[in-house]
């Protein structure tokens, strides 16, 4: 068996299948050390996958190689189970380890994480935030335990993100069983369109770290204190 690369979506899906979805989204979603994890890529890969496993199944003879296959119900399943799990864990994390958990970690992308999630939660709330950082790399691993760490309301925290997780998880999914359905044989094309798929799902990030590289850090942000310090 070859090694797993944690950092390629297909390498996780044809390890791992649908358990690996929701072990990566759980630990990107609920835990600090998960920032780096390819949680949107994964999410349109498993869809595409799906997908290629399907015609391939009515298409492809018993001796037939084909992409891992993936059952879309399963794949929503997982990934709507690690995502809601994930960011309700990371909301305890914070509740329980307060700002001091933020302010450890010596990462310069967390740390910009951190701040980008205080400036969602002030300029559009609890609830918007919430759903808003779903789709937002960095910002969707920090923002969970900032906003246990901050007070906010346990109820209001579990309403939005289950309608962000679900928004995000079973939306990603979807768009990458649509792209399949709408290339024709899909299997032979199957590795360019997964990393077409890895090219745009990387593309909120890029934009991400370019926008904290041109925006000062807020001084009371965990990045604000980090640079006074430094």
């Amino acid at each position: 068996m070859s090694a797993v690369n944690p950092l390629d979506a297909s390498s996780l899906l044809a390890a791992f299948g649908a358990l690996g979805i929701a072990l990566v989204l759980f630990a990107e979603t609920g835990l600090l050390v998960g920032f780096f994890l390819p949680g949107d890529s994964l999410l349109l890969t498993a869809g595409l996958l799906c997908r290629a496993g399907a015609a391939s199944a009515t298409t492809a003879g018993p001796g037939a190689t084909s992409a891992p296959r993936l059952e879309l119900a399963q794949v929503l399943v997982a990934a709507a189970a690690g995502a809601l799990a994930g960011a309700q864990c990371g909301y305890v994390l914070g509740r329980r380890g307060g700002r001091a958990l933020l302010a450890r970690p010596g990462s310069r992308r967390l740390r910009e994480g951190a701040a980008r999630a205080e400036e969602l939660l002030g300029r559009y709330g609890h609830a918007r935030a919430v759903v808003l950082a779903r789709f937002v790399p960095v910002v969707r691993t920090v923002l969970n335990p900032l906003a246990g760490a901050l007070g906010m309301p346990a109820r209001v925290f579990t309403v939005w993100q289950v309608a962000g997780g679900l928004v995000w998880t079973v939306g990603l999914v979807m768009a990458g069983y649509g792209l399949g359905a709408v290339v024709p044989d899909v299997d032979r094309y199957l590795l360019p369109l997964v990393g077409l798929v890895v090219l745009v799902s990387l593309v909120p990030l890029m934009l991400e770290v370019a926008r904290g590289r041109r925006r000062p850090a807020p001084a009371d942000s965990p990045a604000g204190r980090e640079a006074d310090r430094g």
